[in-house]
């Protein structure tokens, strides 16, 4: 009974893979029944393209080298004139963007400007409506208060002269 209460020690499997089969002879990393033909015709495709585009690349560096090794005496020879020509075209190109980024900035400000001031004046019109009826309205009013006033006007002349008999 003591010795189910002592702590028993874990065990640790270790499985090791085999590069060998059962029969002692290495194993191979290729599947067994050999590559499809598709795998093939892509090998076959690919291989001299892959192998070209190297070359291409390798000639360009070649190149790129034999360039450098030329023109670096003569950028250390023109670099008095070479220098002060690569900053002003550098101004100028500066120069150009800017006037470039000031226009579009003019412009798009000027836009701004149209739009609101059309939409200031369209809700103006909008709301002075209201105010051309009130006045017409008003207007219509105030002549027909004239023609009643003007009518009465003359009904109490007419009922003047009467009364009077017609003197003056």
């Amino acid at each position: 009974m003591a010795e189910r209460d002592r702590p028993q020690p874990h065990q640790v499997h270790v499985h090791s893979q085999s590069r060998y089969d059962q029969g002692g002879r290495m194993k191979s990393v290729l599947p067994k029944n050999g590559p499809s033909t598709s795998q093939v015709l892509a090998v076959v495709t690919l291989l001299p393209v892959g192998g070209s585009l190297l070359a291409l690349a390798g000639l360009t560096l070649v190149g790129s080298f034999i360039g450098l090794a030329v023109t670096t005496p003569l950028f250390i020879i023109f670099s008095p004139v070479l220098v002060p020509a690569a900053i002003l075209v550098g101004l100028a190109v500066t120069a150009f963007l800017t006037s470039g980024a000031f226009g579009l900035t003019g412009l798009s400000s000027l836009s701004w400007v149209v739009n609101f001031l059309r939409q200031f004046t369209g809700s103006m019109l909008e709301q002075l409506e209201p105010s051309k009826r009130r006045m017409a309205d008003t207007a219509m009013q105030v002549g027909q208060k004239t023609k009643e006033t003007g009518q009465t006007i003359q009904q109490k002349a007419q009922e003047g002269k009467e009364s009077t008999g017609g003197r003056t």
